[in-house]
């Protein structure tokens, strides 16, 4: 087993009401006042993924180094190798002493607590093309849940399990198509109280700064969401535009993000570190633009759930851009144990800690 060593440097200060953790210079991150961010783990280059296991411990997906590694939430940051040799990991899943692996090409799952010999699952899911990232999530109804993203920026796929999320019994068995239109959702999350499947998405390039908006989509059966036909409102492709009736027809996200942000990992909050106004509130990482002349995202955002559907969304954790200037992208946020709220950073190889530290309620 490896152990990374952790050095935390930094002042806390109080600007403008909000808390600001300065990083040897590097860079000022923001979030709302009583709030406190904090480097929990560093050295952990590419790091993505986030799952607090039944253990109570932090598990964290390297995608580029095919590794997973664990970390104690109330340790020093310090963390330990526990798998290794995997092919670009990301999704991460636990259930019934099992540790699921969403790899590129496949689904694995480890036993705990050894984790030693992989169990494939699913062994032959699509590759190739851009969209790497394999997001697995169980249900409510105790089902494993795939989201493989498309090949392409705009196409129509070969293989129906592309730009989709995709069921599974635990055995993975019983494959069935869920939802389809669903560009890249690299984010899946159950709401606590509906039981129902959220999903961050992605969607196309290359049709200007502000189109199309990235989306917050619920899933139920047989839902299709557009893409590569339309997107937003059911508005029509230019490469499609003979599919306009059938656009009509497509399901609208729930809720609709500034063109480009890349939203990936998300959690509802869960937790009561929070104050009770965060209860039940989605929390999404955006991991930052690309495709548009001046960035966005590169930030995490809270977004407010009512009536169990999303309304609107702010900005929660800001600081990794300044200006063109990128000095971390986060990827996946994750209530730990204690109801802080722990965020990766692929870009800095970090691990952030954000806590409730204002005035009790």
């Amino acid at each position: 087993m490896k152990r990374v060593s952790v050095v935390r440097v930094g002042l806390l200060v109080g600007v403008l009401g909000f808390a600001v953790w300065s990083l040897a210079g590097a860079q000022n991150l923001e979030v709302p006042a009583g709030f406190d961010i904090s480097v929990f783990a560093e050295g952990l280059g590419g790091v993505r993924t986030l799952e607090v296991g039944p253990d109570g411990l932090l598990y964290a997906v390297r995608s580029r180094d095919g590794t997973i590694h664990r970390l104690d939430p109330a340790g020093n940051g310090g963390s330990e190798e526990i798998v290794d040799g995997l092919n670009r990991p990301y999704g991460l899943a636990f259930s019934d002493g099992w540790m699921y692996v969403g790899e590129r090409h496949r689904i694995v799952r480890f036993r705990a607590p050894a984790y030693s010999t992989p169990e494939v699952v699913v062994p032959d899911l699509p590759t190739g093309g851009s969209h790497w990232t394999r997001e697995i999530e169980f249900g409510s109804d105790g089902m494993l849940y795939v989201s493989v993203g498309s090949s392409c920026n705009i196409c129509e796929e070969r293989d129906p399990r592309r730009a989709a999320v995709t069921r599974y019994r635990p055995d993975g068995s019983d494959e069935t198509i869920v939802a389809e239109g669903l560009r890249n959702s690299a984010g899946l999350a159950v709401h606590p109280a509906t039981g129902t499947l959220w999903v961050s998405q992605n969607e196309r390039d290359m049709l200007g700064d502000d189109l199309p908006v990235e989306e917050i989509n619920i899933l139920s059966d047989g839902t299709h969401f557009g893409w590569p036909y339309c997107h937003g409102q059911g508005e029509t492709n230019p490469e499609y535009r003979d599919r306009a009736a059938y656009c009509r027809d497509t399901t609208p996200p729930a809720l609709s993000i500034q063109a480009h942000s890349a939203p990936l990992g998300m959690a509802f909050y869960t937790g009561e570190q929070f104050p009770a106004e965060y209860r039940g509130d989605l929390f999404v990482a955006l991991h930052g633009s690309w495709n548009r002349s001046e960035r966005t995202g590169y930030k995490l955002i809270r977004v407010r759930v009512e009536n169990d559907r999303p309304v609107s969304y702010e900005d929660f954790a800001t600081g990794w851009l300044s200006g063109r200037r990128v000095t971390g992208r986060p990827v996946y946020p994750v209530v730990g144990p204690d109801g802080s709220l722990f965020l990766s950073d692929d870009e800095g190889g970090r691990i952030y800690r954000i806590r409730w530290t204002g005035p009790g309620e």
